[in-house]
């Protein structure tokens, strides 16, 4: 178990805002628990290692540092290893892995191989320690990667769903939701300016990473052209950027909320009431099947699918019924709507 050697360790006002977030919410991060922290090398992640380190006194958590190792830059090995030598000196248990080059030939594979790591190191970790498991796995995301993220979004023509992405707080896997391992990210609430002075106030050692440089990384490219440009032209516009993908997420968790609770009233034995649904807008119509038929365990359904069935079933319409993939149907008639899979 992972603690700080120092007796006196120190408190800044760094520590305070973060410790008082925690506070307000003590679900995120529960004390007593042991954190599995994704640690780069670079400032954001240093900055959230270093006050956990310091704020463990106070929540009693177990500290354990994993780092990936993209195998991108002749350098990684090197950091790799510093960073353990600087784990090990503060008495922190350190792990690593080390990806193979199909692994994380591009950011959406990298990610995936991070998380997949991540989250069998976790299930690794509560395996060999059942009575103290490892739940949460954080990193170290700023108010700044949520700006880029919201932008790169917005680009590729995401819903309002996709740009309220980065969530403080969700499954780590996206794809088995109750593999029970939460991915938590605490510094939501600081910019990268923070996490800049938070290492330099706090003397953290930071390893730069030449492949934060690569323009042939998306992300990489809005950072450094996009964001400066909009930043002279609006100061403060990364947090402000943030600060609505916040809010958009808040809203998408309402709109979740309300909308399972109409479906509740509309759900029959036999279906869904048609007449009550089509009454409603053709875009709450579009949004209540959408979510219908995830809840059912239907297969994704296109947009200009899903608008076909709402259009289809609004009032005058006859019955009918539409083909989904792999063995699901969609039929409605003159008081239902129903939902029918045939292998």
């Amino acid at each position: 178990m992972a603690s700080s050697s120092s007796a006196q360790l120190p408190w800044s006002a760094w520590h305070a805002r973060l410790h008082h977030k925690l506070l307000a919410n003590p679900d995120l991060l529960p004390a007593e628990v042991s954190l599995l922290i994704a640690v780069s090398g670079g400032q954001d992640s240093m900055a959230l290692l270093g006050l956990l380190i310091d704020l463990q006194r106070k929540h009693g958590w177990s500290l354990e540092v994993w780092h990936g190792d993209h195998n991108w830059h002749e350098q990684s090995a090197t950091i790799a290893s510093e960073l353990k030598n600087w784990c090990e000196s503060h008495n922190l248990s350190f792990w690593s892995d080390q990806a193979k080059p199909a692994q994380t030939n591009n950011e959406a594979t990298a990610r995936h191989w991070r998380y997949e790591q991540l989250t069998l190191h976790a299930e690794r970790l509560s395996s060999n320690n059942p009575n103290h498991p490892c739940r949460y796995v954080l990193t170290g995301h700023t108010s700044s990667d949520r700006a880029e993220t919201l932008l790169l979004n917005l680009a590729r023509g995401t819903d309002l769903a996709g740009l309220s992405s980065m969530r403080q707080c969700r499954p780590i896997s996206k794809d088995n939701p109750h593999k029970n391992v939460q991915l938590i990210r605490p510094l939501l609430g600081f910019s990268r300016e923070d996490t800049a002075l938070i290492c330099s106030e706090l003397s953290l050692p930071i390893w730069l990473d030449p492949a934060n440089s690569n323009p042939d990384f998306s992300r990489n490219r809005v950072r450094q052209e996009v964001l400066p440009v909009l930043e002279s032209l609006h100061p403060g516009c990364s947090l402000r950027m943030a600060a609505l993908a916040e809010r958009l997420n808040h809203h998408h968790a309402d709109q979740q909320a309300i909308v399972m609770l109409a479906l509740n009233n509309l759900s029959k034995q036999s279906g869904l009431c048609r007449k009550d649904l089509a009454q409603l807008p053709i875009t709450a119509r579009t949004t209540l099947l959408a979510y219908w038929l995830k809840r059912s365990g239907a297969p994704s359904v296109p947009a200009v699918q899903l608008e076909q069935i709402s259009q289809s079933i609004a009032p005058g319409k006859p019955p009918g019924s539409l083909h989904l993939a792999k063995g699901w149907k969609v039929q409605w008639q003159q008081n239902s709507v129903q939902l029918e899979h045939h292998d």
